[in-house]
């Protein structure tokens, strides 16, 4: 009998980055690669054999990935379209981030699954970090018994998405919750140079 793993990665790279004149997923990230391939190698590293989807354009150092077309109408309503081809049995809970989020770390990636876990043990709600008092949906871990029900919930918006259901919020900080989708924000994250792995 296999054992389902517990977490699964579905990366969302449909955006159209219209800030930053174009697609953000196969931009190059200072430590090789593109946007969306680091942030499946910092997955890879942490959760060892856990499945991977692309919800969106596939990533050109990953082709071999499975890929669903992404409506392109916001992620709620991609999040709705994946949902409806009955995807997510492959893992216990999905860790749902999009690839405007390069910055994650394997630690740090380590620490934000631990205080998920310690909020939900049970894999019963949508797990979402509130970062300076915002709700941040992208980044949080989805349970796959909550997947059928995305389908049924008619919002555009992702908070409305995640407020439909079962959910925790966790507060939390840190550079990984900081998405680059402005030129401003681009110039600081490449300003950084490599990103030095948390402890």
């Amino acid at each position: 009998m296999t054992t389902q793993p517990e977490v699964g990665l579905l990366l969302l790279t449909g955006g159209r980055g219209q800030r930053l004149g174009g697609p953000k997923h196969d931009r190059e990230h200072p430590l090789g690669g593109t946007w969306g391939g680091h942030l499946v190698r910092v997955f890879e590293s942490v959760f060892s054999g856990g499945p991977v989807e692309i919800l969106g354009a596939p990533l050109p150092d990953r082709p071999e990935l499975p890929q669903v077309e992404d409506p392109r109408e916001g992620p709620a309503v991609a999040l709705r379209a994946w949902a409806s081809l009955g995807r997510g049995a492959g893992a216990l809970r999905w860790w749902v981030v999009a690839c405007d989020l390069p910055r994650w770390s394997e630690g740090e990636l380590r620490a934000w699954w631990a205080q998920a876990r310690a909020a939900d043990p049970g894999a019963e709600a949508w797990v979402v970090a509130e970062v300076d008092g915002r709700m941040q949906p992208l980044g949080g871990f989805l349970p796959a018994a909550l997947v059928p029900a995305l389908f049924h919930v008619q919002t555009p918006r992702l908070v409305d998405l995640w407020g439909a259901l079962p959910g925790r919020v966790v507060p939390t900080g840190g550079d990984p919750w900081i998405d680059v989708d402005e030129p401003e924000a681009l110039a600081r994250f490449l300003q950084r140079g490599l990103i030095q792995e948390q402890p």
